[in-house]
């Protein structure tokens, strides 16, 4: 069996790197504090999104502010009938997921939210059961909580990087509907985002981590080794969804090169879903299906 490998140790970028995007090769530095006009260019229409402009900051605001309303009301409703939902978070690296979990949990009580971002597995972890240190975080009664990744690492960055055998790719894409079958029959109200992006998109937001004091924490080497296989975690991802997209656990597929759309649209998802008391459809809203839709299909848009 071919062994895993261990992830990289911190290295900075040397030179610029050679990529192609849409059949046109390209030069990306890193190091370089000025973003190429090519990027600045595309980094909101890059792959086929649907919208040229940003959404408004007055708009979202207003409309963040009623949905976060309707999420108090829902974990009001949750917590006193002990339903429980999981809402996991995947997508590229910089694809958004932190701040849509920051916005969902903004003004819900701590007590009975939580997000889990687990840290690489520990030597015990890596000798159970793949999915073991996942469950250990599922909610009790009454509980909302997020994964920011989650155990669809092993779906893409893992093999991808070389993390997992072939053989423990394999077993994972084969185990996980009979996984999520179990979480589905029992009760728990289910959510599992795509968070997709274009390539122009990601790397604008890497070039914004090396650069802002205030965001550098989040560059990783990992970010730095996944620029140049762009089309690695594209077939992984793409195999990903065919393979563990169910009716009773599907892929919600959202656009998110705007991420104020893409945050609005999480969330309306999730009210939409949830039959809580005092439930207000007029706040909410209806879904963009521009942003949001479901499956293999969607992606292929």
């Amino acid at each position: 069996m071919k062994k895993a490998k261990e992830s990289p140790a911190a290295e900075p970028a040397k030179g610029p790197l050679k990529i192609r995007i849409d059949g046109k090769e390209r030069e990306f530095d890193i190091e370089n504090p000025e973003l190429p006009d090519w990027i600045e260019d595309n980094k909101l229409t890059a792959g086929d999104y649907p919208y040229d402009k940003k959404m408004k900051g007055e708009e979202y605001d207003e409309t963040l502010e009623r949905l976060q309303i309707e999420l108090v009301k829902a974990q009001a409703w949750l917590q006193a009938t002990g339903k429980r939902v999981i809402s996991l978070f995947e997508g590229r690296d910089a694809a958004g997921k932190g701040g849509t979990i920051f916005v969902l949990r903004q003004y819900l009580n701590p007590r009975t939210a939580r997000n889990v971002a687990l840290t690489k597995p520990t030597p015990t972890e890596v000798g159970q059961w793949y999915f073991q240190r996942y469950v250990d975080h599922f909610p009790t009664s009454g509980e909302f909580v997020t994964f920011d990744r989650s155990w669809y690492n092993r779906g893409g960055v893992e093999p991808v990087m070389g993390f997992c055998t072939p053989e423990q790719h394999e077993k994972f894409l084969d185990e996980t509907p009979h996984f999520e079958r179990m979480i589905s029959n029992e009760g728990i109200y289910f959510f599992k985002f795509w968070l997709n992006i274009g390539r122009e998109t990601q790397l604008e937001r890497f070039h914004d981590r090396r650069w802002s004091p205030l965001k550098n924490w989040k560059f990783s080497p990992i970010d730095i080794a996944g620029i140049t296989k762009w089309d690695d975690y594209t077939k992984a991802r793409d195999q990903m969804v065919e393979r563990t997209h169910k009716q009773f656990a599907p892929w919600i597929i959202v656009r998110a090169n705007d991420k104020r759309r893409a945050r609005l649209a999480v969330m309306r998802r999730i009210l939409l879903s949830l039959p809580y008391d005092g439930r207000d459809l007029d706040a909410i809203g209806k879904e963009d299906k521009k942003i949001i839709g479901e499956g293999p299909s969607f992606l292929e848009k």
